[in-house]
């Protein structure tokens, strides 16, 4: 056995090439009773025993010395072959097979594991990373042939199926009328909002059409008019003031005022159940809205339209991730990780122009900061950070209708409440400081595409910030929408 000499550039005393060995962790996520290694390094001809991980039975891992270069490997779990879809694989000699590149020398284990660790790991637990090549190279960039080709695939799909496909076997859908005093219709949105559903529709009687919705934006803007000293409307009057004067009144002003960042059309935004996914996509990026109303057209003999369902980009989502599920590898896209194709977001690098600035705010901000930034920057929702930028909450367009809870906004002024304060209104479980992993949902840089995809089709999850592992430092955020303008490109 030769001895290495750090000073010898790599090679023995004698003389004699000494082979650099790399400790590799591979880690397979996805349970079985034993589960085995193998793979080109072993020559195909060893089975290695991987171990259940501590704390998470269902969760195995082996550690090996590779050579630098190019390898192949596959699973034996419980007796059959697998390999793992989340990680690269290819068509070998031995069947798919998964593969990895070794670099040069490291003193840092390079960590090969599957995506969706199961249990209750964290982000910044220390036996999880992403895999970061020794040489500094973290990924490669897909070619604009494979995004093109992931695309057409997606528009394609989208294009074939139609928004009655979104309605579930069973379902409740509030419509409220136009002359519902604003304060009874606020304290209906935070209900509605508490269910995961953003938005209330707005129905006019008599005009017998849908006519717009009620979102969690006009609660903003209500709280600054009550907070303005100039203006007429107080908060005795929303007992009176209907939603059909509100919206009127925004909808005069917003012609008033040039420039304004969200003018508020009396075109209702809606689709037919028989509209494309695709349309149905592209109106809700078009018109920056968060749903769009499912509504049948009345037919000719008179009858009135039917509120089918309200759609939004997470049950588009749902389906292009259901329907791709066990083709994923003819889409090349989902493998890539969110750090290396133009998604979300991102914090500005030191010296980096290019970016747009990235809003974010302390606790101690006041909520009167924090509603100016989401109006103003036309933002769905700020991260909340210490002074090391580590994320500690969000705040969201739609937790401005926790305030309608026992009428809370009635005791408060807007520049005098922080935005912790505020949050806690709205919250019975944490105490002020503590991290809301409930509400922070969070993601690394290198997880690939079709692990956020899966994230963002849960209906109360509408974003998810990239975190650093470990400190939790906002590197980023990426909303659905950001998903869907690069699916579509």
């Amino acid at each position: 056995m030769f001895g290495s000499n750090p000073d010898s550039g790599g090679h023995s005393n004698s003389g004699v090439a000494v082979t650099v060995l790399i400790p590799t962790r591979f880690v397979w996520p996805y349970g079985g009773r034993r589960v085995f290694l193998s793979g080109s390094f072993t020559g195909w001809s060893e089975l290695i025993l991987m171990s259940p991980m501590e704390g998470c039975p269902t969760v195995f891992q082996v550690i090996c010395n590779l050579t630098p270069g190019y390898h192949e490997y596959k699973f034996n779990v419980d007796g059959e072959w697998r390999h793992d879809e989340h990680q690269h694989f290819v068509s070998g000699a031995y069947g798919i097979v998964n593969t990895v590149l070794i670099g040069r020398e490291s003193n840092i284990p390079i960590d090969i594991f599957g995506a969706d660790i199961p249990g209750n790991m964290e982000v910044d637990d220390a036996i999880v990373r992403p895999i970061v090549p020794p040489d500094g190279i973290v990924h490669e960039r897909i070619s604009e042939a494979d995004v093109q080709v992931s695309r057409h695939r997606i528009s394609v799909f989208l294009s074939q199926h139609t928004a009655y496909e979104l309605l579930p076997e069973s379902a409740q859908v509030v419509a409220l009328d136009v002359t519902l005093p604003v304060k009874q219709a606020f304290h209906i949105l935070y209900e509605q909002v508490s269910q995961g559903v953003p938005v209330a529709p707005l129905w006019d009687f008599g005009k017998r059409l849908f006519v717009g919705v009620l979102s969690a934006i006009d609660f903003i803007l209500i709280l600054r008019e009550l907070g303005n000293h100039c203006s007429n409307l107080t908060e005795e009057e929303l007992e009176t003031h209907t939603i059909l004067a509100w919206k009127d009144g925004k909808i005069c002003q917003s012609r008033q005022i040039e420039g304004s960042v969200r003018p508020y059309a009396r075109q209702l935004v809606d689709a037919g159940p028989y509209d494309s996914l695709k349309d149905v996509a592209f109106k809700i990026l078009q018109n920056k809205v968060s749903t769009v109303p499912i509504i049948h057209s009345p037919s000719p003999d008179g009858s009135l339209p039917q509120l089918l369902h309200l759609a939004s980009l997470s049950g588009i989502l749902k389906c292009i991730c259901r329907h791709f599920k066990h083709s994923s590898g003819s889409l090349p896209i989902l493998q890539q990780p969110i750090c290396s194709i133009p998604l979300g977001t991102w914090v500005p690098k030191i010296g980096d122009s290019s970016r747009q600035l990235f809003a974010m705010l302390r606790p101690n901000a006041s909520l009167g900061d924090a509603l100016s930034l989401l109006v103003q920057a036309d933002v769905s929702s700020v991260p909340i950070v210490d002074e090391n930028d580590s994320l500690l909450d969000i705040y969201s367009r739609s937790d401005i209708t926790s305030l309608a809870k026992d009428r809370a906004y009635a005791q408060i002024r807007l520049d005098e409440i922080s935005i912790q304060q505020a949050l806690q209104l709205g919250q019975d479980a944490n105490a002020p400081g503590v991290f809301n992993s409930q509400r922070c949902q969070m993601c690394l840089s290198s997880d690939p595409l079709h692990k956020i995809m899966e994230r963002l089709t849960n209906p109360a999850v509408r974003r998810l910030v990239i975190v650093e592992a470990g400190s939790k430092r906002v590197e980023g955020i990426i909303t659905l929408s950001d998903v869907f303008r690069f699916l579509l490109g």
